[in-house]
């Protein structure tokens, strides 16, 4: 790989004659990493033009770097980046300057902060990954999803690939989502009531910018995703933290004045508690009397391999009071980042126009391999193979679970990809999952799915969607035996 001429400046204040000038600027390339071993130099007349000076220059420059074995020469060829340069593993740039910004003074807001946890970025290194949210490789349908990508290039598909939607969608896969998806759910929706959006969060940004602010009250599901937590103090609404139940969020604890009501009742989040049909009805009713929005995450339907889910609540909705939230980040690969939003047309071209202000739409390129991938019958035989895998799964991990003395506080009854579980009283599950990283096992401690005013320490969830059936039971023994040592 030939390094571009065009990253090569001579620094007009530098001292020196212009050959070491060169000299140093070729050497401080390879030390910091910028140039990396068998990278291709520019020929030194390309050098000499573009840098306005004798090509002689360059050429006893790149001589006496071949020298001190910097480079290495392939005769015809040119000049090659060392096997003996003294490489650094990873390019990291040097500070050139000082900021005399006081960015805490220019910042109007912050974003980052808090206990929002970070998924391990190797967590594909630990022998036991009870990892929520990430996919299995051994799972997913490689070959048919480059074929519909490959399709998705062609020309007949140019437009979907080059042209600017600016607010709309691809129509093809708009077409699938309300003919096929939508009606797995009871849910009936033209397409100017859909919105295709970056994943859920996205859509969930969208949600509260659209219908909160200070003056606005939400209610939300205690625990929860935590992301929507931090969306909500983003805008500044009051926010009502409700302690759900066995059977999800109670309607009778949403008070008077609520504007929105944030819901996850197919897999609750995290307790993957599934709301029944009686209170559904019950919740919709309530949310009549007091004249609030309901903001469904249809969370995980897809991974029903018990029994059949119940209909989403926004099936059962007669006056579009129900915001509708599903996702294919979870059910092909979280890294795709693509999901839709229904509801009434009124609500949607509003949420089209701030899509269109910030992101304009997700790549038709994207959008267009999906809609190819769901056409074509691969993406139901997917869910078809990751249910029973999930299905064998899950009867290792509640075996292992039993026979290791851990307690279950929370488990999908139609399915799901994890286990809401719950220590003894009084243990820290984020030191104990700290100290589970030497031995090579990842779970995720529950404390951030808790608002403050109920924080619970000893809670934690384990997922089985990345981890082999085999490895669970002996990554089940080194967690019960660093609960009961903590």
């Amino acid at each position: 790989m030939a390094i571009s001429v065009d990253t090569f400046f001579l620094n007009p204040d530098a001292q020196g004659t212009l050959q070491s000038q060169i000299q140093e600027m070729i050497a401080e390339g390879i030390l910091s990493g910028r140039f990396r071993m068998g990278e291709k130099l520019p020929s030194s007349r390309k050098l000499a033009v573009h840098l306005g000076i004798s090509r002689i220059t360059v050429t006893l420059a790149y001589t006496e770097l071949l020298a001190n074995d910097y480079l290495t020469s392939r005769g015809r060829s040119g000049y090659y980046v060392s096997e003996n340069a003294p490489v650094p593993p990873s390019y990291t740039p040097p500070i050139q300057s000082e900021d005399a910004v006081d960015w805490s003074h220019m910042l109007v807001r912050s974003f980052t902060g808090g206990d929002t946890p970070r998924k391990a970025p190797d967590w594909r290194s630990y022998r036991y990954p009870f990892i929520y949210g990430q996919a299995d490789p051994s799972l997913f349908d490689h070959a048919n999803w480059r074929l519909c990508a490959l399709r998705a290039l062609g020309q007949k598909d140019f437009a979907a690939l080059t042209d600017d939607y600016f607010d709309q969608d691809d129509p093809l896969l708009i077409e699938y989502i309300a003919r096929h998806t939508l009606p797995r759910r009871g849910v009936t929706a033209r397409p100017e009531q859909i919105l295709i959006t970056l994943g859920a969060q996205n859509a969930l940004w969208i949600v509260t910018q659209l219908l909160l602010n200070r003056g606005r009250k939400a209610a939300l599901e205690d625990p929860t995703y935590y992301t929507v937590r931090d969306h909500l103090h983003h805008v500044r609404c009051n926010i009502d933290n409700i302690p759900v139940d066995a059977d999800g969020l109670p309607p009778q604890q949403i008070c008077d004045d609520t504007d929105v009501i944030f819901c996850t009742p197919s897999h609750q989040s995290p307790t993957t508690a599934t709301m029944p049909m009686a209170r559904r009805k019950e919740l919709l009713q309530r949310a009549r009397d007091i004249d609030a929005i309901i903001v469904e995450d249809d969370y995980e339907f897809e991974m029903s391999f018990l029994g059949a889910p119940s209909p989403a609540l926004k099936s059962l909705d007669s006056d579009g009071r129900v915001i509708y939230i599903g996702s294919f980040s979870k059910s092909l690969f979280p890294g795709l980042r693509l999901g839709y939003m229904v509801g009434s047309e009124a609500f949607i071209r509003q949420a089209r126009a701030l899509r269109a202000y910030v992101l304009r739409h997700p790549p038709g390129h994207v959008q267009r391999t999906v809609a190819y991938f769901l056409s074509l019958g691969h993406y139901d035989a997917q869910i078809r193979r990751t249910a029973k895998v999930l299905h064998d799964r899950r009867c290792v991990i509640e075996d292992a679970v039993k026979r290791h003395d851990l307690t279950v506080a929370g488990v999908g009854v139609y399915g799901g990809s994890s286990l809401w579980m719950r220590a003894p009283d009084g243990l820290d599950m984020t030191a104990v999952a700290e100290r589970l990283k030497e031995d090579s096992v990842i779970i995720e401690p529950g404390a951030p799915f808790f608002s403050a005013e109920h924080r619970k320490l000893n809670y934690y969830r384990i997922g089985y969607s990345s981890i082999a059936a085999s490895r669970i039971e002996p990554g089940l023994g080194l967690l019960a035996k660093a609960i009961v040592k903590s």
